[in-house]
């Protein structure tokens, strides 16, 4: 039995989509219902899903908001169901976390053939890819790091830092960018805060903390 939950506030897509996962499921699946934004974000809160949909442009907050306080804690599959269809709002969602996208009007077959996918992966049906750069290792399925095949503690804003450099091995990733990655659009703080989580970041990974290089005026990267 896998608990899913959708935060959509049109109420025909809720049905169509309810209807539709439980004829399809065959009471393997029991959908939740978050009917805006705030009550998205509660459910969330409250009780531990298997994979979520979210729409973005809710009533409360939106769906970029329930996406970020998720990834705070938590590696759930995420899908956004939206009709905002620029690469801009794509690539944000991904930044956030998302693991897909499903621009309205959508397929409801497609859009079951996504959740199966992402349910399958989360169980360790197909495993996610570790993510190798010299002495350190990533593994996103278990938000694990090893260095020199040492586990360590990350808080999750450096996991988030390493994991987003990782990601870009060799490749300058500037401030205002992981500023945006890491803690959204919206926030309206110092740059420097950057400055001070990678500080921690090189602390925390010891030896392997010089990998981290500092390219100055342009921002970081991470190389072997």
């Amino acid at each position: 039995m896998y608990r899913l939950l959708l935060v959509e506030d049109d109420s025909q897509i809720r049905e169509v989509i309810e209807d539709f996962f439980r004829a399809k499921s065959e009471g393997q699946i029991e959908l939740h219902i978050a009917k805006d934004g705030d009550e998205g974000l509660q459910a969330v809160y409250e009780n531990e899903y298997d994979l979520c949909m979210l729409d973005v442009m809710l009533p409360g907050a939106s769906g970029f908001e329930i996406c970020r306080a998720i990834r705070e804690n938590s590696i759930v599959p995420i899908i956004f169901i939206t009709a905002r269809n620029r690469e801009e709002d794509k690539l944000y969602g991904y930044d956030l976390g998302c693991d897909d996208y499903i621009v309205k009007p959508f397929s409801l077959a497609e859009l079951y053939a996504k959740v199966q996918a992402l349910l399958k992966r989360a169980k360790g049906l197909v495993a996610a890819p570790e993510i190798k750069c010299g002495n350190v290792v990533l593994n996103p399925s278990k938000l694990t790091v090893m260095v020199n095949e040492v586990q360590i503690d990350l808080a999750p804003k450096e996991y988030a830092l390493l994991k987003c450099l990782m990601e870009n091995k060799n490749i300058v990733i500037s401030r205002d960018n992981l500023l945006r990655r890491i803690w959204g659009y919206d926030y309206d703080g110092n740059d420097r805060v950057v400055d001070n989580h990678i500080k921690k970041l090189r602390k925390a990974l010891k030896d392997a903390g010089d990998q981290i290089k500092t390219v100055i005026t342009k921002g970081y990267k991470i190389t072997d």
